[in-house]
């Protein structure tokens, strides 16, 4: 399906450290509002000192030719499978066309100081109180990306999905290699009714219960399992199974397993958890992993799943250099 990029990580996120580095105006709404994780809302008739107030990026109309412009720093860089430019709630004031360009530098530069554009989304119509969706297929590791608007308007929310592509001279040697931040992703899930495994893998401690995996509940003999394709091959140390705030819905236990080549072997056997506990566990598997396997039993939910340990040699390096920007 050509929406399947919207089950990607937003690498825009605020909950990854994405932020808005330059807009061109934002009379009517922050531009901070794009990379916000959480889903646009709207309450009818609440009006500021500048008018109805939008949770989203809304310039002043235009009354000469040109755009509006908004630079947003990638929390993960990476590579961009696809953008969802959500005009959500605007419906009368939404920007009747979008472009999205991106750019790959290294540092920290000012907004003025990034070059080499590339058009990934060349000038379109988009519509109104919508999640516009757009494909891109390019293998370039990106770090920003630019949208403009033409020639004015409000967008709620900017989604920037795709996969992290670390820079491995800013890693430790020692990580979580089930970090989204570092590359990791969920390949396969038995349930996310209440939800999605993903949230297991962002970066700091879930803020409630709904930011964390958790399935429905089980009326039969089997267990729920997650699998997690590393950002790295490597040989877990420390795995840290986290239930903080599921108390009644913790799961009674849970074990992990690695895969190297399809065989799959123990890391850590099945524990007994607690309720809203970080638990810490230090392992020895003695072998390298490319994926793992989170079983819980028999149901329930886990809030944040870190699987700490050394990449192999030269993985990272090589995945670096081949997404390059050439």
């Amino acid at each position: 399906m050509a929406d399947e990029f919207t089950l990607l990580p937003d690498l825009a996120s605020r909950a990854l450290g994405g932020g808005v580095i330059y807009a061109t105006d934002e009379l009517f709404a922050a531009a901070d509002h794009l990379v916000l994780p959480e889903p646009p809302v709207f309450t009818p008739r609440t009006f500021g000192h500048k008018g109805q107030v939008y949770d989203g990026w809304e310039t002043r109309r235009r009354r000469e030719p040109g755009e509006d412009v908004a630079i947003v720093r990638l929390g993960a860089p990476g590579v961009i499978h696809g953008v969802d430019i959500d005009t959500a709630f605007f419906t009368g004031n939404f920007p009747p066309y979008a472009s999205i360009e991106a750019a790959a530098v290294s540092g920290f530069p000012l907004s003025h100081e990034i070059s080499g554009w590339k058009t990934l989304i060349p000038k379109c119509p988009i519509k109104g109180d919508t999640r516009n969706l757009f494909p891109v297929d390019d293998s370039t590791r990106f770090t920003h990306v630019r949208l403009t608007i033409y020639p004015d308007g409000g967008v709620a929310r900017l989604r920037i999905h795709g996969e992290a592509v670390p820079d491995p001279t800013l890693l430790p040697e020692t990580f979580d290699l089930a970090a989204i931040a570092h590359g990791a992703r969920i390949t396969g899930c038995s349930n996310m009714f209440y939800g999605h495994p993903q949230n297991m893998l962002m970066p700091g401690q879930a803020r409630h219960m709904g930011d964390g995996w958790e399935t429905s509940r089980r009326r039969d003999d089997d267990n729920d399992w997650v699998i997690v394709e590393l950002a790295a091959p490597g040989e877990i140390s420390l795995v840290d199974l986290d239930t903080s705030y599921f108390k009644g819905n913790a799961p009674s236990s849970a074990s992990v397993r690695g895969a190297d080549a399809d065989e799959w072997f123990d890391i850590l056997p099945r524990t007994p958890l607690l309720p809203d506990t970080p638990h810490r566990f230090p392992v020895r598997p003695g072998r390298v992993a490319t994926h793992v396997r989170l079983d819980i039993f028999p149901d329930g939910g886990m809030a944040r799943l870190r699987l700490h340990g050394r990449p192999a040699p030269g993985f990272l390096d090589e995945k670096f250099r081949r997404h390059a920007l050439r």
